[in-house]
Parts: C-alpha cells; sequence; structure tokens
C-alpha cells in the first residue's frame, strides 16, 4: 500500500514539474496584454488528484508566456469545494517564478461542488473594481472556469450577474457535463469560449484558448504626451516585442468635418494616404515610442500606428490630439516688491530661442518723464528704481524677437506712500529738572535725528542746546533743563533736515509757579 502511495506522489511530482524539453513561449505574447483573468478551479470531491494534476499542468503552461505585473496581466486562482477558497489574488505574484511554484503547491480542496458560493466570492472580492483583492478599474475582466462537469450547481444566474458588470465568461469542461449550461453561461462567441476536452488532451486547446484570452486582454492602445505647439511625443504597447516587423506612423491634420480630441488623445479619423499634409515615419519592432515634430499651433491632428508583420495580423490603431496654441513673450506681466521708490516687474514666458532682448518703459501719470532699460533675451525681471513714493506709473515691456516682430504689453503699479520719518514724540519728567525723551521713527533713509531744547528766555546761550542723535536712536533723557523747556526732535536727511515735533516740558517748579499742586 505505501509503495503504492509513494508510485503516485512520484507520478504527480514529474506531471507538475516543469519539464526541460518544455516549449519555449510563444512569440510577441509577452507584452501584448494588459487585464485581470480568475480561474475557477473545481476541486471538489468528484475531481480525482490525477485530474486536479493534470488541470494545474494545463494552468502552467496556458499562462507561461504571459507577462505579469501591475500594468501587464495580473492571475488570480479561486478553487471550488464544499468552502470555496481564494489560493491566490491578482496582487499576490508579479512573476512567473511565483506563480509557477503556487500552481505546483496547490493541494485539492475535496467536498461538495460548490460553485455557487465560489462565484459569489469571485463577484464580491476577487472581480469587483476597487475590492481590497480586487480587479483593476477601467481594465477587461476574464473568468475561465474549469470544471469535470459533475453537478455544477444553479450557475447561469450568478455567471449572468459576472458578465452584465463586463466579465468575460470561459469554460473548459472535462467531461459531457450540461451543454445547454455551458452554452448560457460563456460570453460570445460560443466556438472559442467554451470546450470540451479530455482530461489526457488538455495541451490541444491550450493555443486556442490563450488565444482566446488574448483577444480579450490585448492592449491595443496609444497615447499622446507632451504635446507642445509644434511636437507631441506617440507611445503605443509594443505588440512588436519578440517578433520580425516594424512598425508604421501617418499624421497629420485632422480632415475637415472630423471628430476632434483633446491632448490626451482618443480613437479618431484616420488620416489619408494621400496629400502632402500628411507624414509616415516608421519604427522598429522593439520600439514604444516616437516624437512627432513640425506640427502647427492650435491644430487638431490624427495619428494612426499600424504594427507591420509577416508573423501575426493587428489593428490599426489612431488617436486625435490638438497642439497647445502659440504663446508669444510676453504673455503676462507682474508687479511684485513695490515699495516706495521701487517695483519688480516680471514677465512670461521666457523664449530665448526668438526672442532678442525686452526693452521696459515706465513713466509716472499723468504726463511724467518717460524712462526706459534694456535687458537680454533670458532675463524676465527687473527692479525699477528712483520712483517718486505714493505715485502711479505705466509700464510697458516689449518683446524684441528676432523676426523683427515686436509684442508689447502694458501693466499699471502703484508705489507704496511715504512713510513719516518721525511720530509720536513724548516727554516724561523725570524729578525736577530733567525730562525722558521718546519717539517713533523710521530708520529706512535717514542720517540720524537732532535734538534741540531751549528755555523762556531764548537770547541766553544757558538756556539753549542741542545734540545730534544716530538713526537708530529713539529715546534720550535731558537733564538740567530750564522751566518750560520746549524740546524739539528732527530727521536728518542725506540734504537737508526735515521737519520736527515739539512737545513743552513741564516741572513741578513751573506748576507751584502758577498756583498747581499735585
Amino acid at each position: 500500500m505505501e509503495s503504492l502511495m509513494l508510485l503516485t506522489w512520484m507520478l504527480l511530482c514529474s506531471l507538475l514539474r516543469p519539464s526541460a524539453t518544455q516549449n519555449p513561449p510563444p512569440e510577441g505574447v509577452l507584452n501584448c496584454c494588459e487585464g485581470d483573468v480568475l480561474f475557477l478551479l473545481d476541486s471538489s470531491g468528484s475531481v480525482s488528484s490525477y485530474e486536479h494534476s493534470r488541470m494545474l499542468t494545463f494552468l502552467s503552461e496556458l499562462l507561461l508566456p504571459f507577462s505579469l505585473g501591475e500594468d501587464q496581466v495580473r492571475v488570480g486562482l479561486l478553487q471550488v469545494g464544499t468552502q470555496p477558497r481564494l489560493e491566490f489574488g491578482f496582487d499576490t505574484y508579479s512573476d512567473q517564478s511565483g506563480l509557477q511554484g503556487a500552481l505546483r503547491g496547490t493541494k485539492p480542496l475535496r467536498g461538495d461542488t460548490n460553485t455557487v458560493d465560489a462565484l459569489r466570492m469571485a463577484r464580491d472580492r476577487v472581480l469587483r473594481p476597487g475590492a481590497a483583492d480586487g480587479a483593476r478599474p477601467g481594465l477587461p475582466r476574464v473568468l475561465v472556469w474549469l470544471t469535470d462537469g459533475v453537478k455544477p450547481g444553479d450557475v447561469i444566474g450568478p455567471m449572468a450577474e459576472l458578465r452584465e458588470q463586463g466579465v468575460a465568461v470561459l469554460v473548459v469542461s472535462t467531461g459531457p457535463g450540461n451543454y445547454q449550461v455551458f452554452r448560457q453561461v460563456v460570453s460570445p462567441p460560443i466556438e472559442s469560449h467554451l470546450h470540451f476536452v479530455d482530461i489526457d488532451d488538455m495541451s490541444i486547446i491550450t493555443e486556442d484558448l490563450r488565444n482566446a484570452i488574448i483577444e480579450i486582454i490585448r492592449a491595443e492602445r496609444i497615447n499622446v504626451k507632451d504635446v507642445s505647439t509644434n511636437s507631441a511625443t506617440l507611445q503605443w504597447r509594443p505588440v512588436l516585442s519578440g517578433l520580425t516587423g516594424y512598425y508604421e506612423i501617418r499624421f497629420g491634420p485632422l480632415p475637415s468635418g472630423g471628430v476632434g480630441g483633446g491632448a490626451g488623445g482618443g480613437t479618431g479619423t484616420s488620416p489619408s494616404t494621400g496629400g502632402s499634409q500628411y507624414q509616415r515615419i516608421t519604427q522598429s519592432a522593439d520600439s514604444s515610442a516616437t516624437r512627432l515634430t513640425g506640427l502647427k499651433p492650435d491644430t487638431i491632428y490624427t495619428a494612426t500606428l499600424t504594427p507591420e508583420s509577416n508573423e501575426q495580423a493587428f489593428n490599426t490603431l489612431s488617436v486625435n490630439f490638438r497642439t497647445k496654441p502659440e504663446v508669444v513673450s510676453p504673455a503676462v506681466v507682474t508687479v511684485s516688491e513695490s515699495g516706495q521708490t521701487s517695483v519688480r516687474v516680471s514677465w512670461g514666458p521666457l523664449q530665448p530661442e526668438t526672442v532678442t532682448s525686452y526693452y521696459i518703459e515706465y513713466s509716472a501719470l499723468p504726463r511724467g518723464k518717460l524712462h526706459a532699460v534694456t535687458v537680454g533675451r533670458t532675463q524676465n525681471s527687473t527692479l525699477l528704481k528712483g520712483l517718486q513714493p505714493d505715485t502711479t506709473y505705466l509700464v510697458t515691456v516689449s518683446a524684441r524677437h528676432a523676426s523683427g516682430k515686436e509684442k508689447a504689453m502694458s501693466v499699471k503699479v502703484c508705489t507704496q506712500e511715504e512713510t513719516p520719518a518721525l511720530a509720536d514724540l513724548q516727554l516724561t519728567t523725570v524729578g525736577s529738572d530733567s525730562v525722558q525723551v521718546d519717539w517713533k521713527g523710521s530708520v529706512a533713509g535717514l542720517r540720524g535725528y537732532w535734538l534741540t531744547w531751549e528755555g523762556k528766555q531764548i537770547s541766553d546761550p544757558a538756556q539753549r542746546s542741542s545734540l545730534y542723535l544716530p538713526p537708530d536712536s529713539l529715546s534720550k533723557r535731558l537733564t538740567h533743563l530750564p522751566p518750560s523747556a520746549r524740546v524739539c526732535v528732527s530727521p536728518i536727511y542725506k540734504t537737508a533736515r526735515g521737519e520736527g515735533l515739539c512737545c513743552t516740558a513741564q516741572f513741578e517748579s513751573d506748576a507751584l509757579a502758577y498756583g498747581y499742586r499735585s
């Protein structure tokens, strides 16, 4: 008995182990597709261990050529038994090594053929876009059901729900089964999506089933990116990878009456093969992008991509896109760093390939003197100095283009109001003949402050005095002042002394002289 079990185990291992003489992957399949494929594998008690191993070997050979990953094909395996089990989901394996090892290690569940619960799990957890283990939104979804055809259960309703949700259903039965049931559950065309095959002859349908899956998940699409005023990049899926051949690209303005598309692309009208407006280029079989140049600004173009190969036929794909409108500098003029006597003017966009220089004119409104400055073609801002405070200026930025054309744009700017150099003079008496002098001032542009005081007898030199203070001084204590001394503080500018503020100091002795007591 033990010898028989050992022999059976060795037979299973030999069936599941990849053969050294296994056929190489079919050319052209590796980069062909993008989609999520879930295999529903019957491993209930009606399926023998030998049949289960043959189904897994079939899956191994079927899936071996595909490139796996987020931008390629993703595979999941859901087994049918009394308690259906998801062996691995779409996010589990991103390479063939991991997937093939998982298939070799899959054990049957046994028990009842609970296909209905398995389909509910597939619908709610695996094939539903956006679910934790679910399919990717916007990509093809495929369910391949491998069964021995024995008592599948009431599967017509659940399968119909999946088809209504956009899932393509394919069926492989290794037993006679109920043809009418299987015919109702598969997606059309029935002749390529429904297969009856003996368990020992499954390899004869491998290529047909693989081609049927490829037709559903083939990533035949092109898109446009990096669109400018005169160029755009055309990208496509490298469907000729591994094949001999080339890509033929034709592009030109969309014929009158065609349907336009945005810069992101979209299916559009194919350009005519004739006419001088259309250009034709070719790219090698291993390429996946090319730059379209010599385009006109703000124009709808259509481009077609035709993969040419003697080994396999491919569809011609097309896309429409609109080039960006031509922007001639300056298109925008802005103001920043506005001060009392200066302001920064900026412009854009920079176009050093077409602009030779920028010419900036400015004058105070309404009839101020005109000033001008010229800057290089790589400069996009300049600081205008020597302006009058609290004044409105008209600034005009002109771009001198190499073609001889000139474009100008004007903007009004306002300088800030002049901040008073001196404010809020306060005197605080300290004792009988001293005061604390405090004031608020603006340091910018000042050379200092001139502090003076004088008594009632102006003609008496002993009752007059003055003092210079640096620009960062905002207080000073004066002592030995005469009664009712008048204290003044004036700002000192570069060329003159400005208007000051004055206050009279009142001491206790002054108040007694007038009959006041504290």
